[in-house]
């Protein structure tokens, strides 16, 4: 697909002295899981190679994908300020870190994805009455665990062309990982799809995502709530290797009266920049919440390289 840019593809308990480290002990388990996962994937990295199919730090998704044989892998760190968990009752400033994300190209037109973190750390600033709130373990201010997994396809359905956009299908589905004991997670399967769209005007490429989440509730097993998914990025070329970029990216809560805890409406705005160096790219981004319920404030950094897996049949 020509593009004058670089390819701007896709490519949330009072703690001893040494807590934090005590913390990391304790995950130590899911962390295996997550290490088996990376490790299979990452086996059978060869060479290096320069296309993206991902666009840290944006989470609204390219319909192109990272291309036959190869992987992407993508890192970063996150720091939120007031994010909210309304089934544990918690608010507080949120560190994701590291943040990963891995691709792995099937074919020209497919791609599988796996996203989620090795651990999330809460500094409590805030205790409210809710439904899951007497499950917590947590009796200080602070609290941690895993990111919850997801693991999702997509499936580019029309290439762009001169006087038409890029079409993909995306689908997701979120694997409970962070226990609601910890206040973190919720313990439910959440299932995502999403039509991508996308078009390269000149030095501006533009992404639009709309698609529909089925979420759990987590308070009763037998219902679920329906929610709107939806985001609008772009990424302009400042120079040959630099970008700004930029987003709106959430989820609108269609049903009616209020909503189960934990599938609130979300939006989120992302400004930052890119900046590509042959394999490599590095970036960083400032978010900040568009809701009442959403974090105030935050910043993330982190990188993405791409290189070649294996060989087409």
């Amino acid at each position: 697909m020509p593009s004058p840019i670089a390819p701007p593809y896709r490519r949330d308990s009072e703690t001893p002295k040494h807590g934090l480290l005590n913390g990391l002990f304790a995950l130590v388990p899911r962390w295996c899981m997550w290490m088996r996962v990376v490790t299979i994937m990452a086996a059978s990295c060869c060479l290096s190679g320069s296309a993206f199919a991902q666009q840290r730090p944006l989470v609204t998704e390219d319909p192109e994908t990272v291309g036959a044989g190869r992987m992407l892998v993508e890192a970063g760190i996150d720091y939120t300020r007031d994010a909210e968990y309304p089934a544990s009752g918690l608010t507080g400033h949120l560190r994701r870190f590291p943040v990963i994300g891995i691709s792995l190209g099937i074919g020209e037109i497919g791609e599988v994805q796996i996203d989620g973190g090795f651990y999330n750390h809460l500094s409590i600033t805030d205790r409210r009455p809710a439904p899951l709130a007497h499950m917590l373990t947590v009796t200080g201010d602070q609290t941690s665990h895993v990111e919850d997994m997801v693991v999702g396809t997509k499936i580019r359905l029309v290439s762009e062309g001169a006087s038409r956009p890029s079409l993909g299908l995306r689908s997701a589905t979120r694997l409970p990982m962070a226990s609601n004991e910890s206040g973190l997670g919720l313990d439910t399967m959440d299932f995502y799809s999403s039509l991508l769209v996308a078009k390269t005007v000149q030095t501006v490429r533009l992404v639009g995502n709309i698609g529909l989440g089925i979420l759990g509730d987590p308070t009763r097993g037998d219902r679920q709530n329906d929610v709107l998914t939806y985001g609008l990025s772009f990424a302009r070329a400042v120079s040959q290797r630099g970008e700004i970029v930029g987003e709106i990216n959430g989820r609108k809560d269609t049903r009616r009266g209020d909503p189960p805890p934990g599938t609130e409406s979300h939006s989120m705005l992302r400004v930052g920049a890119r900046y590509t160096a042959g394999a490599w790219r590095a970036d960083g981004a400032l978010m900040f919440g568009l809701l009442s319920q959403d974090p105030s404030f935050g910043v993330t950094a982190g990188f993405t390289y791409v290189f070649n897996a294996f060989q087409s049949p």
